[in-house]
């Protein structure tokens, strides 16, 4: 099949190099000039792990190209995919000014019949306007249909080869066989719906994933002061076929492009119609609050005073094995304690560079290796999950610090881990652990 991809974000390009790999000629297209002369030099302007080596494959065997023209683009296709973004605004609602322009260019572009799909992530509605824009334009026949993913970053292209099931929204027969057909080589498991229904699905989808993690998070918050386990609860709980163990993991907190915005975006949604989503509401509450912990937790190791104090911190991206900093626990947190005069050192294996650009300050540390992060801090905080950070060598980690406090806000480390050594431990949802290695945990001046 002949497929145009629009947006070189991680959904499209990921979808895109798939695509290709699956034996269709694909056309990946984006505006940014910049970016399209990175993917036909053979770079990748996003981080994720195996996509440069399969984008290359595919380029070499002729089936992958790039480009800025979007007409020429969408006349060589059969199928056009939007995956462009749908950034927040301010209110919370998707902002789909680009689905709507690449709308417009999509139907001045056609010269016969198109299957156009939505990938972006839109509000209910938006294939149907969508539609609209481009009859206004054309009188060329074409079929909307929605077909939202479900790629996790750092996983994208294992969830997009190997997908837990294929949502087609449409209305036309065909054109919903025509893409059960062209996705049949990934699952048997295609779920083909109405329009407005597989819209739905995608916000349903990540809004209660959402609900889990920051569930799992309150009922850490309860262990600490119980006296319970919070990876013991998770592991009895995830056993049961009906809550499974997936997103049980406490922490502190999701961030990233999706979460937060589809959260967000799905509250105003139901706003619109005169619904208000409490439980998610108090979702988006609680995910806010959770990243908050590690600074109660470093203050109250200190007494509450933290001004003057170095405070090293291990992980800028949302999570591991991504480039991403979008809505990172990492940017609340650093930004309060640089509010609060504490002097603070940065690493992450990969997403340094995109944080300072979005944290827009030079007040911070920025440091290119682990250990150097933490020579000299009075307590290290570990933000990200990375896998270079549980592999650490914690009798050198407690020589360069300052003071060996370590707050874990992944529950990296376990208790056998730490034996032997001195550090003061906090952890999530585990209060042997979190009152520290010592029974006594000091208060530090």
């Amino acid at each position: 099949m002949n497929i145009t991809v629009i947006g070189t974000g991680y959904v499209g390009l990921v979808s895109g190099v798939c695509y290709a790999e699956l034996g269709n000629q694909v056309i990946c297209v984006d505006k940014d000039p910049g970016k399209i002369d990175t993917l036909n030099a053979g770079g990748i302007p996003i981080y994720e792990p195996g996509l440069k080596e399969l984008a290359s494959a595919n380029r070499s065997a002729g089936r992958l190209s790039f480009t800025t023209d979007l007409a020429e683009a969408v006349r060589l296709s059969e199928l056009i995919i939007l995956a462009v973004g749908t950034p927040p605004l301010p209110s919370g609602e998707a902002n789909l000014a680009y689905i709507d322009q690449a709308a417009l260019e999509i139907a001045d572009a056609m010269n016969g019949y198109k299957i156009v799909a939505v990938k972006s992530t839109v509000p209910v509605g938006t294939n149907e306007r969508i539609g609209k824009l481009i009859r206004a334009r054309t009188s060329k026949r074409f079929d909307s249909i929605s077909l939202p993913e479900f790629l996790r970053e750092g996983s994208a292209i294992e969830d997009t080869l190997h997908p837990d099931r294929i949502v087609i929204g449409a209305e036309s027969p065909s054109a919903a066989a025509t893409m059960a057909l062209l996705h049949r080589p990934l699952t048997e498991r295609i779920v083909v719906t109405d329009i407005r229904s597989a819209e739905m699905i995608k916000y349903a989808s990540n809004a209660f994933l959402a609900t889990k993690i920051s569930f799992i998070n309150e009922i850490a918050n309860i262990c600490e002061k119980v006296g319970a386990d919070v990876t013991q609860v998770a592991e009895g709980m995830g056993y049961d076929n009906r809550i499974g163990p997936s997103f049980l993991k406490a922490g502190i907190g999701y961030g990233g492009s999706c979460f937060p915005k589809d959260t967000r975006a799905l509250i105003q949604i139901a706003g619109n119609v005169d619904y208000e989503f409490k439980l998610l509401r108090s979702v988006v509450e609680v995910n806010q609050d959770q990243r908050f912990n590690v600074i109660r937790k470093l203050e109250t190791i200190f007494g509450g005073e933290l001004k003057g104090k170095t405070v090293a911190i291990w992980g800028l991206a949302f999570k591991p094995n991504t480039d991403d900093v979008r809505d990172s626990p990492a940017l609340d947190i650093i930004q309060h304690l640089v509010d609060n005069d504490v002097n603070v050192r940065a690493y992450d294996p990969i997403a340094t560079a995109n944080f300072r650009t979005l944290f827009g300050k030079s007040d911070v540390v920025w440091c290119d290796e682990a250990l150097d992060t933490a020579r000299g801090a009075d307590a290290l905080c570990l933000l990200t999950e990375w896998e270079e950070f549980s592999e650490v060598d914690l009798g050198r980690l407690q020589s360069a610090l300052s003071q060996p406090i370590l707050i874990d806000g992944r529950n990296v480390f376990k208790e056998e881990h730490l034996l032997g050594t001195d550090f003061v431990y906090y952890s999530v949802g585990r209060p042997s652990l979190s009152q520290g290695v010592k029974q006594q945990v000091p208060v530090l001046q």
